[in-house]
């Protein structure tokens, strides 16, 4: 007897109703109709709301939440977080006039990124937010800039960390990294600063995103703020910001659990005091993007062909993998794995497994690969969860010259 195969967590962050799919209190087959064509996202601003109000009921209070805008870019989403969360954290010049349009003041602004160009520095700078600076040389030409122009730069600066998040999907700290300045290097970094006039405002430690294991997450907080302290010492005055980053995962593959926040937001009540007494001046932030409003949206294709081919069933639909890259597989996965999906206006089904495919020439484009879904039938709606982040704007939208998905705030 072979053994069965893994679930993936239940999506029950959405309201089921005569076995449709409610989003924002609206049934899909109603919202399809209210956006006019597919395919198309759908955030849920409630669930984005809930979301945050669980952190701030588990989390100490003196630690600051701040949205990493590139989980998603869309405008209202971006409007709506921004009344929610302390800080916004950009990552080019397109997401800070994002950042800009919200009601966030520009000191609770920070921008990260290798590679910024002379001209997003400059607009940094007049805009008057923090710059993660990630290399020395960036410093030196941050510091042209301001002369040139006549303000003040503030700068935080991005350390690149001696270790990195364990059990993460993506490793942004530890080893050789393009992103940040090495650990061992700060001190002379911060003698250049304090000769420069530059304002130093603190440091940005990045160690790694999308970890579901609460230990890994404890350990890599406790050495950010262990290397936040050892590298105050070298400062040109005490720092007055110290982001640890994230890296809170959410549940996307069969086999995975949520990630439990008990154990995470117990340790930081725990370790806050003695990070607060040696670091009176700073105020504490996790920088959060992914799991803030990963849970709260879908994507939504509708079924234009049904076929079976040598005895396996295709449901061909109007999107695929150049509106959500990740959930074909082709963002990161070595192997890969199948998102959750259903039938969003038919949600409890037959339980005979159907593959989805998109109407790209390609075989890559593949959303769905032998699920429980073919009960769907042609003009049926298709829904990939967890897609709130890293969804359109990580996507090939221009592949094969598609008409582009929509998004909807509901």
């Amino acid at each position: 007897m072979s053994p069965a195969r893994p679930e993936h967590a239940p999506q029950t962050q959405f309201q089921v109703l005569g076995n449709c799919l409610q989003i924002g209190g609206v049934p899909l087959t109603q919202l399809a109709e209210r956006v006019g064509s597919t395919p198309f996202y759908a955030y849920d601003r409630g669930r984005l709301t809930a979301r945050v109000q669980q952190l701030r009921k588990l989390l100490p209070a003196q630690l600051a939440l701040h949205y990493s805008i590139k989980a998603n870019p869309m405008p209202a989403v971006v409007q709506h977080m921004a009344a929610l969360v302390d800080g916004l954290d950009v990552a080019s010049a397109g997401e800070m006039r994002l950042a800009l349009d919200t009601t966030m003041p520009a000191e609770r602004i920070s921008f990260a990124g290798p590679g910024k160009t002379d001209a997003e520095l400059r607009q940094a700078v007049a805009a008057g937010v923090a710059l993660n600076v990630e290399s020395a040389t960036e410093m030196r030409r941050l510091e042209n800039i301001g002369n040139a122009l006549g303000y003040t730069p503030r700068v935080v600066l991005r350390i690149n960390p001696d270790f990195e998040l364990k059990s993460s999907g993506m490793k942004m700290g530890g080893g050789a990294r393009q992103f940040g300045i090495d650990a061992e290097c700060i001190p002379d970094v911060m003698a250049t600063l304090k000769s420069s006039g530059m304002e130093f405002a603190g440091f940005h430690i990045f160690a790694g995103s999308q970890s579901l294991k609460a230990e890994a997450i404890i350990e890599a907080q406790t050495k950010c703020f262990e290397l936040a302290i050892r590298l105050a010492q070298f400062a040109p005055q005490a720092p007055r910001s110290v982001n640890i980053g994230g890296g809170f995962g959410i549940p996307y593959f069969p086999g995975e659990k949520a990630l439990e926040l008990e154990p995470v937001a117990a340790h930081l009540h725990a370790i806050l005091p003695r990070v607060q007494k040696s670091l009176p001046q700073a105020g504490l932030a996790l920088e959060l993007g992914r799991y803030l409003v990963g849970e709260a949206g879908i994507y939504v294709s509708r079924v234009i062909d049904k076929k079976i081919s040598r005895g396996l069933s295709y449901l061909v639909t109007d999107g695929g993998l150049h509106h959500h890259l990740a959930a074909s597989g082709n963002f990161g996965q070595v192997i890969r794995k199948n998102f959750p999906v259903a039938v969003g206006n038919k949600v409890q089904g037959s339980g005979a497994l159907a593959s989805v495919v998109g109407p790209l020439c390609t075989p890559l484009d593949l959303l769905a690969d032998q699920l429980p879904l073919d009960h769907a039938e042609v003009g049926d709606l298709i829904v990939v969860f967890q897609s709130g982040a890293y969804g359109l704007t990580a996507s090939p939208g221009a592949f094969l010259s598609h008409t582009a998905a929509l998004e909807v705030l509901v």
